[in-house]
């Protein structure tokens, strides 16, 4: 079955309720914007490179062949709109999942009520399921529809556009957010609730190679790794924190690289402090601490993260006491 009618299925299937309130790409309405663009190339092929034929007229304010600048304008800009409102979406409904993970008794109640008395590993589950559809569906649209872009137009462009993704922070599949879905579904097998189904196994985790990674299997053929390795200490991030433009560190390697004290935490960053790996700025303040991943971590490895956080609190500590014994001298010099 091709791509498309997957899609199709995938919007008026099952989901679709899910999908009422979500943002998608509009993968139907791209293609024709393509498939218009292929029609006026065959018809500045046939003419010569003269005029166009005047049942080809309504075309022109779709692209104009050779560089179809409005066929760029219209396509990129509703692509990158779409990516956008995924992202925000995917990341604002696993915040909502990961905090039903740690919610009271009491909202937990309020749960099962809106569900219809389902049990949270069914809440968990199902929510947990729509959303890796969801970010996957549209990941692949995406990728599926700028090669279909570039094979049109014989260019690169679709190429670059997935590199601008990154930029924008609207890769989906680069989204700290799915590395943290993917910690707590690997948190969850190991809980007493037991290996809940076959969704879980799309994740997996290695620590015990030099190079520690996540791994995520959408099919055979395709398969995303999530490096576990802080690019300062290169060692496995430890209290990790996802800047805003995805790279992941530990707590204190953040707060160093922003020349802020551990105490004082990243969102007291300076607005011009660079990110270690991109140098993209002022990417400190919306940081996010992975806490999924954290727990992950520390499951697997307990002896390596006590080990791990001694050596923070007493950084911190020392810290603290510098800093504050400044502060002291600071104001006796008054």
């Amino acid at each position: 079955m091709k791509f498309g009618e997957t899609f199709k299925e995938y919007l008026h299937g099952e989901q679709e309720q899910f999908l009422h309130n979500c943002s998608h790409v509009e993968y139907k309405h791209l293609k024709k914007v393509l498939k218009n663009c292929r029609a006026c190339r065959a018809v500045e092929d046939s003419d010569g490179g003269g005029t166009r034929h005047e049942e080809h007229d309504e075309l022109s304010d779709v692209c104009h062949c050779i560089s179809c600048p409005a066929c760029d304008q219209k396509f990129f800009s509703e692509l990158t709109r779409e990516a956008s409102e995924i992202a925000g979406c995917f990341s604002s409904r696993v915040r909502r999942l990961l905090h039903l993970h740690a919610s009271s008794p009491l909202q937990r109640c309020m749960w099962r009520v809106r569900y219809c008395f389902m049990d949270d590993q069914q809440i968990l589950i199902r929510e947990g399921r729509m959303l890796l559809d969801y970010v996957t569906m549209n990941a692949i649209a995406i990728r599926k529809i700028l090669k279909k872009y570039d094979k049109v137009h014989g260019s690169v462009n679709g190429r670059n556009f997935k590199t601008k993704m990154r930029a924008e922070k609207i890769e989906l599949l680069q989204s700290p957010w799915l590395i943290e879905l993917g910690a707590f579904y690997l948190n969850f097998r190991g809980s007493e609730f037991g290996e809940p189904g076959e969704f879980f196994r799309e994740f997996t985790c290695d620590l015990s190679g030099t190079q520690p990674v996540m791994t995520m299997t959408l099919s055979d053929s395709v398969k995303y790794e999530y490096s576990l390795t802080c690019a300062v200490c290169l060692d496995t991030v430890f209290n990790p924190y996802a800047l805003s433009c995805g790279h992941l560190f530990c707590k204190s390697c953040a707060c160093s690289s922003a020349s802020v004290l551990i105490f004082q935490g990243l969102k007291t960053a300076p607005h011009g402090a660079k990110c270690p790996v991109c140098r993209n700025v002022d990417v400190y303040r919306d940081s996010v601490h992975m806490t999924e991943l954290d727990l992950l971590l520390k499951n697997r490895g307990k002896e390596y993260w006590k080990e791990r956080l001694r050596g923070e609190r007493a950084q911190m500590v020392k810290e603290s006491k510098a800093y504050w014994e400044s502060q002291r001298i600071s104001a006796m010099s008054y």
